[in-house]
Protein backbone atom coordinates (compact mmCIF):
# COMPACT_ATOMS: atom_id res chain seq x y z
CA UNK A 1 0.00 0.00 0.00
CA UNK A 2 1.94 3.40 -0.86
CA UNK A 3 1.56 6.02 1.50
CA UNK A 4 -0.62 8.56 1.21
CA UNK A 5 -0.36 12.76 1.46
CA UNK A 6 -1.67 14.51 3.62
CA UNK A 7 -0.69 17.79 5.56
CA UNK A 8 -1.42 18.34 9.12
CA UNK A 9 -2.61 21.96 10.98
CA UNK A 10 -1.43 22.41 14.51
CA UNK A 11 -2.11 25.41 16.87
CA UNK A 12 0.92 25.81 18.95
CA UNK A 13 0.04 25.58 22.95
CA UNK A 14 -3.01 23.66 21.98
CA UNK A 15 -3.93 19.73 22.09
CA UNK A 16 -3.91 17.82 18.67
CA UNK A 17 -5.71 14.79 17.83
CA UNK A 18 -6.27 13.58 14.41
CA UNK A 19 -7.55 9.86 12.92
CA UNK A 20 -6.36 7.97 10.05
CA UNK A 21 -8.99 5.48 9.13
CA UNK A 22 -7.04 2.74 6.61
CA UNK A 23 -9.40 0.62 4.24
CA UNK A 24 -8.12 -2.47 2.17
CA UNK A 25 -8.58 -2.43 -1.96
CA UNK A 26 -12.42 -3.84 -0.94
CA UNK A 27 -13.14 -0.37 1.17
CA UNK A 28 -13.27 -3.05 4.27
CA UNK A 29 -11.56 -1.95 7.35
CA UNK A 30 -7.86 -2.64 7.39
CA UNK A 31 -7.08 -5.08 9.95
CA UNK A 32 -4.15 -3.62 12.69
CA UNK A 33 -4.21 -6.61 14.55
CA UNK A 34 -0.76 -7.25 15.79
CA UNK A 35 0.91 -3.85 14.09
CA UNK A 36 2.12 -0.91 16.06
CA UNK A 37 2.23 2.71 14.78
CA UNK A 38 4.47 5.14 15.29
CA UNK A 39 4.80 8.86 13.89
CA UNK A 40 7.32 11.68 13.81
CA UNK A 41 7.53 15.52 12.47
CA UNK A 42 11.28 17.33 12.07
CA UNK A 43 11.99 20.13 10.22
CA UNK A 44 13.44 18.77 7.33
CA UNK A 45 13.89 14.54 6.26
CA UNK A 46 17.23 15.59 7.02
CA UNK A 47 17.38 16.81 10.54
CA UNK A 48 18.74 14.51 13.01
CA UNK A 49 16.23 14.58 15.92
CA UNK A 50 12.56 14.97 15.81
CA UNK A 51 10.83 18.04 16.15
CA UNK A 52 7.95 16.16 18.23
CA UNK A 53 6.68 12.14 18.43
CA UNK A 54 3.34 11.94 18.00
CA UNK A 55 1.24 9.71 20.58
CA UNK A 56 -0.16 6.92 18.92
CA UNK A 57 -3.14 4.26 19.49
CA UNK A 58 -4.65 1.34 17.33
CA UNK A 59 -7.88 1.11 17.17
CA UNK A 60 -8.64 -2.29 15.85
CA UNK A 61 -12.18 -2.72 15.41
CA UNK A 62 -12.67 -0.29 12.57
CA UNK A 63 -8.91 -0.50 11.36
CA UNK A 64 -7.71 3.46 12.74
CA UNK A 65 -4.62 4.97 14.31
CA UNK A 66 -4.92 8.03 16.20
CA UNK A 67 -2.30 10.53 16.81
CA UNK A 68 -2.13 13.32 19.39
CA UNK A 69 -0.15 15.51 20.91
CA UNK A 70 -0.58 17.35 24.60
CA UNK A 71 -0.57 21.01 24.61
CA UNK A 72 2.70 21.19 26.68
CA UNK A 73 4.16 19.53 23.52
CA UNK A 74 2.97 21.85 21.04
CA UNK A 75 3.71 24.59 23.25
CA UNK A 76 7.38 24.02 22.96
CA UNK A 77 7.29 23.77 19.25
CA UNK A 78 8.33 26.64 17.21
CA UNK A 79 5.75 28.25 14.29
CA UNK A 80 6.49 26.77 10.97
CA UNK A 81 6.47 24.31 8.61
CA UNK A 82 8.00 20.41 8.90
CA UNK A 83 8.01 17.24 7.53
CA UNK A 84 6.30 14.03 8.71
CA UNK A 85 5.13 10.49 7.91
CA UNK A 86 3.57 7.70 9.98
CA UNK A 87 4.47 3.96 9.75
CA UNK A 88 2.70 0.44 10.92
CA UNK A 89 5.17 -2.26 12.24
CA UNK A 90 3.74 -5.86 11.99
CA UNK A 91 5.22 -7.21 15.02
CA UNK A 92 5.65 -10.16 13.87
CA UNK A 93 7.93 -10.23 11.03
CA UNK A 94 9.21 -6.64 11.69
CA UNK A 95 7.82 -5.48 8.62
CA UNK A 96 7.56 -1.75 8.56
CA UNK A 97 4.94 0.44 6.21
CA UNK A 98 4.57 4.40 5.68
CA UNK A 99 0.95 4.91 5.81
CA UNK A 100 1.08 8.57 5.65
CA UNK A 101 3.10 11.50 5.09
CA UNK A 102 3.50 14.94 4.34
CA UNK A 103 3.60 18.59 6.18
CA UNK A 104 2.93 19.80 9.79
CA UNK A 105 2.13 23.18 9.81
CA UNK A 106 2.43 24.93 13.36
CA UNK A 107 0.59 28.31 13.59
CA UNK A 108 1.50 30.49 16.46
CA UNK A 109 -0.34 31.42 19.70
CA UNK A 110 -1.46 35.08 21.01
CA UNK A 111 -2.82 33.76 24.25
CA UNK A 112 -0.47 32.65 27.08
Amino acid sequence: MPAAYTNLYLEKGATYNTTITLDDVYGDSYNLIGYTASSQFRKSYYSANATATFITSINTSNGSISLSLTAATTANIAPGRYVYDTTITKTSSGEVTRILEGIVDVSPSVTR
